[in-house]
């Protein structure tokens, strides 16, 4: 198995730059693994696809103001700051552009350029250290604000501004330290999640801050040697409960976005005794070709970048040849792909 099998030809027009609305109208690619079939719905459609006992595990992490764009003290240069996660109190990983010219010590200071001199609250950020794959330390003079002169990073891959900035959120979003969006859950509307609630569906909720891996591409030509980015999560002891009585009676566990079966696969993988005990901790596994599912029995997720650990995740889960033959329809039929395209539902 080579990084290399899990590439594909995109053409650009098919990146998504903004979302459909209203959002359940995206459309939806139906694959059923018993059957080896394809079908082309509407998202909504996901009604007719779920039953009575059902039960749907959604992500919901809330995208922080990740995006900080401020000048070095010394020169007036222009310095882009992509928070990634916080280290300690006021120290976080990020991303700097452009990197090679900011080392340790370097300061930066990031105001609201929008507000008169005399107002504006002003921020200093200086670099701490040095990591591997160019991320580094940053620490802040004051972190309390970093809401008010940050903004919420949209993949590079998305050149339009975003009219309103709460559209790259889910619906259920709520506990903040993502850097993007769980963006399989984009799709649902608070209506759409009331008609599942009433077939009887259960829907219950993880928390997984979703990190770099999201749209960084696998560089190895082998993909086990990936290093692969560590994510914060948190399984309750209520939802770890009900998913373990739901495997056991034998109803299927639905994962809303490839986030949500990290999270509990990792969980699973901690506890050979029982089924899932709760979890909270750094997750960091990599789900290959080969990994034995323990507890999702179907998925729900977007179309993914080539070469990414997501697109082998979900080759994983339905096999790749069937995930290359349904890549390939997407593209013939003029699917919308990556943060704000279409769906795919996995059963």
């Amino acid at each position: 198995m080579k990084t290399s099998d899990f590439n594909y030809y995109l053409p650009a027009e098919l990146i998504a730059q903004t979302p459909v609305e209203p959002r359940d109208k995206s459309r939806l690619m139906v694959l059923n693994q018993c059957h080896g079939s394809i079908e082309h719905r509407k998202f909504f459609d996901i009604l007719s696809y779920l039953r009575a006992g059902d039960v749907l595990v959604l992500n919901n992490s809330r995208v922080i103001p990740a995006r900080l764009i401020g000048r070095k003290v010394d020169t007036g240069g222009r310095v882009e700051i992509l928070l990634l996660r916080r280290s300690s109190n006021s120290t976080w990983e990020a991303l700097v552009k452009p990197g090679g010219r900011v080392n340790i010590g370097t300061r930066i200071e990031i105001a609201d350029e929008s507000m008169d001199d005399g107002h504006r609250p002003r921020l200093l950020a200086e670099i701490a250290g040095l990591r591997p794959g160019g991320i580094k330390s940053v620490n802040f003079s004051d972190e309390s604000l970093l809401p008010g002169l940050g903004a919420v990073p949209l993949p590079p891959y998305i050149h339009v501004p975003l009219a309103k900035p709460e559209r790259y959120q889910t619906v259920y979003a709520e506990t903040a330290g993502s850097v993007a969006a769980p963006t399989a859950g984009l799709h649902f509307t608070p209506e759409l999640l009331n008609e599942i609630e009433q077939k009887g569906v259960r829907c219950l909720f993880v928390t997984l801050h979703i990190g770099l891996d999201t749209f960084r591409p696998v560089k190895e030509e082998e993909p086990a040697k990936h290093p692969i980015w560590q994510e914060y999560g948190l399984l309750s002891r209520q939802v770890a409960t009900q998913l373990s009585q739901a495997k056991r009676e034998g109803r299927r566990i639905i994962c809303v976005g490839t986030s949500t079966v990290r999270l509990i696969e990792h969980a699973a993988q901690l506890n050979q005794a029982s089924l899932l005990e709760p979890f909270e901790g750094w997750v960091n596994l990599f789900i290959l070709p080969g990994h034995e599912f323990r507890m999702v029995d179907a998925l729900i997720t977007n179309f993914h970048l080539p070469r990414s650990a997501l697109l082998m995740l979900v080759s994983a889960f339905a096999g790749r040849n069937f995930i290359k033959q349904a890549y390939s329809e997407a593209i013939d039929k003029g699917y919308r792909f990556y943060s704000f395209g279409d769906a795919m539902f996995i059963l």
